[in-house]
């Protein structure tokens, strides 16, 4: 019986619920840390700089192993890259929970590269796998799945660290690990699964782009401004509550949360808004939100809730019409995957910059102002990046 069931089910539908579950293991493994970092650092000693490494290492490989993640996907298939995803992310939770300082340094090591793959991976997925109608709706599902594993990570990991100390709630977060390299496994099936088999490299008949170049750097400064200030808001949004407003850490962690759960609108408004609207006018959308935190947070902090809330659908949204652009105007597989690799490893290279930045900035300065204008000045590269990039893409149906 569920057999037949199964097969009443169309192929994109288990493909696009498969990229969500693997989606979930795609943040939260080292957004988990950040909820038991005392408790880590009390048991292990470390110092505070090798605590921020945690967090900042899996991005670091985002951008340095981005050319090798997209050599990886071109020359092992797309499907079995996302098996090297899942099956890396879960040997490096394991590693993380498993010993001493040098285990959990290299088992986030291990995070960040298997994740790195990922990144590239799901988008040469979906431009090869979804209707063109059905591919902006695919990339919302994947990028707002992204925010839902971020969040529902940093909510469990605190509660279960409490109960069973931090090494469970950090290896708990393999059971969506698991759970992915099952359900791959069937929707793909064993062979091409766990199976490489090097991707189509034949020459594509269709002509570039006019002014692909410019569109690839005019994407990567967008990506860079929108990971900028999107790391940057993330690490020193409370503490900016904290100080200004005098909230207490509790409270201004869980006010934070807005920006974080309200990239799960903007992930899934894209597509949508996309179907009625020039994709251009969708990215200018998301400037002018974006623009509003940084702005907002000068000129009218008691206005903060406001601030995050459209902060959170711009991040949601940002990333998910740049990886449109890519998958859309790239002219084949590899072409999106070099594009794709360029795209994200500038742009995670100042995401990995912007907390340590930002907060040097204001320690410098002794105020908030000096920070907040470097942020609004990496959200109008992101603007005017995004903008000017996405003009040529085919409007969705």
């Amino acid at each position: 019986m569920s057999g037949r069931i199964l097969a009443r089910i169309p192929n994109s539908w288990i493909l696009l619920a498969c990229l969500g579950l693997l989606a979930l293991n795609l943040r939260g493994p080292f957004v988990a840390v950040a909820p038991v970092v005392d408790l880590m650092q009390a048991e292990l000693n470390f110092s505070p700089v090798l605590l921020g490494l945690l967090t900042s290492i899996p991005v670091l490989c985002f951008s340095l192993a981005a050319p090798l993640a997209s050599l990886a996907a071109r020359r092992f298939g797309a499907e079995f890259a996302v098996t090297l995803t899942i099956l890396g992310v879960l040997a490096g939770v394991l590693v993380r929970s498993a010993g001493g300082p040098a285990l959990v340094v290299a088992g986030t090591v291990l995070i960040g590269l298997a994740i790195t793959v990922g990144n590239i991976a799901v988008p040469l997925i979906i431009r090869r796998d979804f209707a063109p109608a059905r591919q902006g709706t695919a990339m919302g599902i994947y990028t707002a799945s992204l925010n839902i594993g971020s969040f529902l990570t940093s909510v469990a990991t605190a509660p279960l660290a409490g109960i069973a100390g931090w090494r469970f709630a950090l290896g708990s977060v393999a059971v969506l690990a698991v759970a992915a390299i099952a359900f791959w496994t069937l929707a793909v099936g064993p062979r091409s699964a766990f199976l490489a088999s090097r991707q189509d490299s034949a020459v594509s008949s269709l002509a570039p782009v006019k002014g692909s170049r410019w569109i690839t750097a005019g994407l990567t400064a967008g990506f860079a401004g929108q990971a900028f200030s999107y790391y940057g808001v993330t690490a020193w949004l409370p503490s900016y509550l904290n100080d200004e407003l005098g909230m207490s850490a509790s409270e201004a962690g869980a006010a934070s949360s807005i920006f974080q759960i309200l990239a799960i609108v903007g992930g899934l408004g894209v597509p949508f808004a996309a179907k009625y609207m020039s994709t251009t006018a969708v990215a200018v959308t998301l400037g002018v939100l974006w623009t509003a935190v940084p702005a907002g947070l000068l000129l009218a902090p008691g206005l903060w809730w406001l601030w995050s809330i459209a902060g959170g659908i711009a991040q949601g949204g940002g990333i998910t019409v740049i990886f449109i652009a890519i998958i859309r105007l790239a002219r084949d597989q590899a072409s999106a995957g070099r594009m794709s690799a360029t795209v994200q490893g500038v742009g995670y290279c100042f995401a990995a910059v912007a907390p340590p930045l930002v907060g040097f900035i204001h320690d410098v300065t002794e105020s908030w102002t000096p920070a907040l204008l470097v942020i609004l000045a990496s959200v109008l590269t992101f603007f005017a990046g995004t903008a000017l990039s996405v003009r040529r893409v085919p409007k969705g149906r």
